[in-house]
């Protein structure tokens, strides 16, 4: 095999076999212990696409980890989440350290269950390699203890309780983490209030140039391409950090635009909506109605 070879990994027991792990207890979820974890090759790179959901909690890696176009240092103690049909890649050298656990399972362990349609409901999944999840000491203990459980329970006796109660215990895992990253977005304000003040420069920039006529209304995934940082995260932040989701913040900076223009110049308003963005002055005026309860003619008249 070599480095730049993609390996589409479809089944838990494949990628047993490509890591050089014994046979899966179970055909549809494995937990994994990064010490047992052996690379086919040594001196080169793995690259995956898993169609399997994968949760990471890795301590001592040592190199890059590329997770689509972008290669990041892997920082100590953090969990990742990756959804099915994700590419990522790792240099594999040097990685006799690693410690931590890897809990894989396959879409299909979750049909007809409590989490069918709500993984979909937890966005981390779709995160960048950078916005991992920090844990505390404590927050750490409570998830392996969870990832205990799955372990022990799949590795038993399995009976007609088994399925049910590990997914519960996959659903305590997500539901935790998700507490968890709520809990990172606010004690690690410093940080996340930086990236606020970004979306604010960055909105600013482009609603007071010409970009705005030029390009149209900005939009969620331009602003999340602009702060290398994926859409999910972002929403996720501003709404927690600021109680109004992207695009409802990229509304708000337009309005208050709109007012300013509306209140120092004489625009028409059909003229103030093009130079906002908007193809057509109905759209305009409906949004700024539904935002301040008036409509702009009437916000201006306000003023006389």
């Amino acid at each position: 095999m070599r480095g730049q070879d993609i390996n589409r990994i479809k089944t838990i027991s494949q990628y047993h076999k490509l890591r050089l792990l014994s046979s899966p207890d179970h055909p549809l979820i494995s937990v994994i212990d990064f010490a047992d974890l052996r690379n086919p090759v040594r001196d080169t790179k793995l690259t995956f696409v898993l169609d399997l959901y994968s949760i990471a909690l890795k301590r001592g890696f040592v190199g890059k980890m590329k997770y689509g176009q972008r290669e990041y240092d892997f920082d100590e103690g953090v969990l990742s989440f990756i959804a099915p049909g994700q590419v990522f890649s790792f240099d594999v050298n040097q990685n006799n350290n690693v410690t931590g656990f890897l809990i894989l399972f396959h879409p299909d362990f979750l049909w007809n269950t409590i989490l069918t349609k709500a993984i979909a409901n937890f966005e981390f999944f779709n995160y960048s390699v950078n916005e991992a999840l920090f844990l505390s000491e404590r927050e750490e203990k409570i998830l392996t203890n969870i990832k205990d459980s799955i372990q022990q329970e799949y590795s038993s006796n399995i009976d007609q309780f088994s399925h049910d109660l590990i997914i519960s215990q996959l659903a305590s895992f997500l539901i935790y983490s998700d507490r968890f990253y709520n809990r990172q977005f606010l004690s690690r304000k410093k940080g996340c209030h930086v990236i606020v003040d970004q979306v604010e420069e960055t909105l600013k920039d482009y609603i007071n140039t010409d970009q705005i006529f030029n390009k149209g209304l900005p939009t969620v995934q331009y602003l999340s391409d602009s702060l290398n940082i994926s859409t999910n995260y972002l929403c996720r932040l501003l709404k927690t950090l600021t109680g109004n989701t992207t695009q409802q913040h990229i509304h708000n900076k337009l309005i208050e635009a709109a007012k300013t223009k509306l209140s120092t110049t004489n625009l028409s308003v059909g003229e103030i909506a093009r130079e906002m963005g908007f193809e057509h002055s109905q759209s305009f005026s409906k949004l700024f109605k539904a935002k301040t309860k008036i409509s702009p003619l009437e916000f201006r008249q306000s003023f006389n």
